[in-house]
C-alpha cells in the first residue's frame, strides 16, 4: 500500500496534546491528542475493501495487513484522535471526542480527491471516557457491511476499508443488563472525505476559543466547500446554509430506504452530510414512524423513524449556536432554520412521488401519503417489501394474498378492504401521470432498492464470522453492491419470526 503519502494536514494547523499520553481526561483549547494504537500481538484479517483502497490512493494490500490494525507504522504517519463536544439526548454533554477512533491521517489521489483514514477499536485515547478503545467483531461486522451497504444505495456515508480480528477478546455488556461476556475483539479501518462532526465546532465555541472556531471553519470551507467563493461573514453564512441542506438531503435519503441511526446526537452528527457512527442503527422492517433500534433511547424514543428530520433541525440549532461568534445574526440563522423545515418536506414529498411513481408533486399528494402512513401502521406492512410489491400491481391477482406475505400480523376481512381500496385510490393517482406506465415503474426502480441489508441477516452472518465461516459475508457482498437488483432472493424477505425477540436482530444498545 502507498502509506507513504498519507499526511497530516489537521495536526499541522491546529492547537493539540503532543503528550501521546492515553490516560482519559479533559484536553482543552486543543482539537486533537496524538495517540498510538495499542498493537495487537495476533491480528487476522477478515476482509479487505480492494476496489475502495485503490480509488484512494492506497493501492493494493501486496501482503502486508500491519497497517489494518496499526502495527509497525512508517514514520511519517502521526496518529491522533480529535477532540469534540456534543448534546446527546438532547443535554449538552461537555467534551467528547474520538473515544475508539485514532485517524492515520489524509491521503490524495490522482485525481486530487482527499480521504481521511482512521482505525475504530485501535485502542484508548483520551477522550474514551472511562472505556477501552476497543472494539468488538459484532459492531465492527456492522459498521463494515452497513456503511458499504449505504454506498452502493446511493447515500454519502463514510466507508470501509477493511475488517480484522485482533486476536483479544473484550468484555461488553451488549444490551447494559449487567450481565457482560467476552467476545471477539475486532478493528474496522474506516474512510470519509472528512470525519468532522457538529461536535468540533460545539467544543471551540463552548471554551470560546473563537480564533480556533474561525480557523476551523475556514479549513473546513477551502477544503470540503469549494463552491462557496464569498468573504468576510457571508462566507460562514453561506457554509451554514450549505450544511443545512446536505443534513436536509441526508434525511430525506434516510426516509427513501428506511434507516433509522438510533442515536443522533450532535457529535454523530457529519459537517459533509455524511451518514456517520454505525451504531445502534437499523433498516426498518415493518413500517413505523415510532420505531427506534436503539435500547437506550426507550422509553423517550427521541431518536425514532419518523423524528429524524426533526432532530436533525434541533441540531443544527446548536451549530448555529456555535457558529454564532462568526455570524453574529440572529434573523439569517432563525430565517435559514425556519426555510429547513419547508425544503426538507418539499424534498420529502417529492422523494415519495418517486417511490410511488408520480411524475410530480400534486397538491392531492399530501393526503394520500398520510393515508398511506396509517395503513402502513395499521397492517404492519413491511417498508421495502411494499414498494417492491406494487411495482407489479398491474399483474397481481390475488392481492390479499401476496401483501399478507410482506405483512408482520394476519389479514382479515376489514383490513383486506382497507388495502384495496387504497390500492384502487392509487391506481386512480397513477392516471393522472403524463409520464408512461414504463417512465413510472423506471423511477419506481430507480428509487426502491430491493434488498436492505437488515439486523437479522447481519446477525446471521456475524454468527457464521464468529465460527471462522465466510460465505454469507461474501455473498452479502456481493448482493450490497447490486441493491437494486434481486440477485439473491433469499435476502429479500421480511424479518423470520423467529427472529423478532433476539437481541441484535431488532433493538440494540449504544455499545452494540
Amino acid at each position: 500500500m502507498n502509506l507513504k503519502s498519507i499526511k497530516q494536514p489537521f495536526i499541522e494547523t491546529f492547537p493539540g496534546d503532543f503528550s501521546k499520553n492515553p490516560i482519559q481526561r479533559n484536553t482543552p483549547k486543543v482539537l486533537f491528542s496524538n495517540i498510538d494504537p495499542v498493537g495487537f500481538e495476533d491480528p487476522e484479517l477478515i476482509i479487505f475493501n480492494e476496489k475502495l483502497s485503490k480509488e484512494i490512493g492506497l493501492g493494493k494490500l501486496d501482503g502486508d495487513t500491519n497497517f489494518l490494525v496499526g502495527n509497525n507504522l512508517p514514520e511519517n504517519i502521526k496518529t491522533y484522535s480529535t477532540a469534540y463536544a456534543g448534546h446527546q439526548f438532547g443535554n449538552w454533554a461537555g467534551q467528547l471526542g474520538d473515544g475508539r477512533a485514532i485517524l492515520a491521517g489524509e491521503i490524495e489521489n490522482e485525481k486530487g480527491q482527499k480521504t481521511e483514514i482512521q482505525w475504530k477499536g485501535a485502542g484508548a485515547t483520551p477522550y474514551s471516557r472511562h472505556a477501552d478503545g476497543r472494539a468488538v467483531l459484532r459492531s465492527s461486522v456492522r459498521e463494515y457491511l452497513m456503511s458499504e451497504a449505504m454506498h452502493h444505495l446511493g447515500i454519502p456515508t463514510t466507508r470501509a476499508l477493511s475488517l480484522s480480528f485482533t486476536g483479544e477478546n473484550v468484555v461488553r455488556d451488549m444490551m447494559y443488563s449487567g450481565n457482560p461476556q467476552e467476545e471477539k475483539g475486532a478493528v474496522v479501518v474506516r474512510t470519509a472525505e472528512s470525519f468532522l462532526r457538529f461536535g468540533h465546532f460545539e467544543l471551540m465555541s463552548a471554551q470560546k476559543e473563537i480564533d480556533t472556531l474561525q480557523e476551523l471553519a475556514d479549513f473546513t470551507i477551502t477544503n470540503y466547500f469549494p463552491e462557496i467563493s464569498s468573504v468576510g461573514e457571508q462566507k460562514y453564512k453561506d457554509f451554514f446554509q450549505s450544511v443545512c441542506t446536505k443534513t436536509a438531503d441526508l434525511m430525506v435519503e434516510w426516509f427513501r430506504v428506511g434507516f433509522v441511526h438510533g442515536v443522533m446526537n450532535t457529535d454523530n452528527m457529519s459537517i459533509l452530510g455524511l451518514t456517520i457512527d454505525y451504531g445502534p442503527f437499523s433498516m426498518m422492517d415493518e413500517y413505523d414512524l415510532n420505531f427506534t433500534p436503539n435500547t437506550t433511547d426507550l422509553p423517550g424514543r427521541r431518536y425514532t423513524f419518523g423524528k429524524q428530520g426533526q432532530i436533525s433541525q434541533w441540531n443544527l440549532w446548536q451549530l448555529a449556536n456555535a457558529l454564532f461568534p462568526l455570524i453574529k445574526d440572529e434573523n439569517f440563522l432563525e430565517e435559514t432554520l425556519s426555510q429547513y423545515g419547508t425544503y426538507f418536506w418539499k424534498a420529502h414529498d417529492q422523494m415519495l412521488c418517486n417511490k410511488f411513481g408520480f411524475d410530480e408533486l400534486k397538491e392531492s399528494d399530501e393526503e394520500f401519503f398520510i393515508n398511506w402512513q396509517g395503513l402502513m401502521q395499521e397492517l404492519h406492512l413491511d417498508y421495502t417489501l411494499f414498494f417492491n410489491l406494487l411495482e407489479k400491481i398491474d399483474n397481481i391477482s390475488d392481492i390479499k394474498t401476496e401483501f399478507n406475505k410482506i405483512s408482520y400480523t394476519f389479514f382479515d376481512e376489514s383490513k383486506s378492504n382497507k388495502l384495496e381500496n387504497f390500492l384502487q385510490i392509487y391506481k386512480t393517482r397513477l392516471e393522472k401521470n403524463i409520464i408512461s406506465r414504463e417512465e413510472s415503474l423506471d423511477l419506481m426502480r430507480k428509487t426502491n432498492p430491493k434488498l436492505l441489508l437488515r439486523n437479522y441477516l447481519l446477525y446471521e452472518c456475524i454468527e457464521e464470522i464468529n465460527e471462522g465461516k465466510t460465505e454469507m459475508l461474501d455473498k452479502l457482498i456481493k448482493a450490497l453492491e447490486n441493491p437494486y437488483k434481486e440477485i439473491f432472493p433469499e435476502f429479500s424477505v421480511k424479518r423470520p419470526s423467529n427472529y423478532n425477540d433476539i437481541s441484535g436482530c431488532s433493538m440494540l444498545s449504544c455499545s452494540s
